[in-house]
């Protein structure tokens, strides 16, 4: 289920856009609670590669293990990540636009467990706090420093 939609235009080609997006290693530059990101797999970012992302949330540092669960190359990638009941999808479309690249994205939480379906609702707010502004950070670093 969908809990957060946002979409951006940055002011460069797809084809930069779609790799500074898809290099992880960027993502302390783009999502405010990131502090740390250890690629778990070698090659090209592709469907089934895999990294490590610590955050700091309230003070305290959790890690997870995100996967890359779709992958098509200057057009759209998804990634998700599943830990303690919680199932947290997030897609990002790219299109050219004629002013640049627009980089569409939707966030999708699914819960189990009791304890877990209750606070859904506080769970969906911090996460969308941490990251409902990361397109605009995207948008900074990207057209800052390309």
């Amino acid at each position: 289920m969908s809990f957060l939609e946002k979409s951006i235009t940055i002011k460069k080609p797809v084809n930069e856009v779609f790799e500074a997006a898809t290099d992880f290693k960027n993502s302390p530059e783009i999502m405010d609670a990131v502090i740390k990101v250890e690629l778990l797999s070698d090659g090209p970012v592709r469907k089934g590669y895999q990294f490590k992302e610590t955050r700091e949330i309230r003070g305290r540092k959790a890690s997870s293990v995100i996967e890359v669960t779709n992958f098509l190359k200057n057009q759209r990638y998804s990634v998700q990540s599943v830990q303690n009941g919680l199932d947290l999808r997030y897609h990002y479309t790219f299109s050219e636009v004629s002013d640049g690249t627009k980089v569409e994205f939707r966030g999708e939480l699914y819960t189990e467990g009791l304890r877990n379906k209750l606070t859904r609702p506080l769970i969906e707010r911090i996460i969308r706090k941490e990251d409902q502004d990361h397109l605009v950070h995207l948008k900074n670093y990207i057209e800052t420093n390309r």
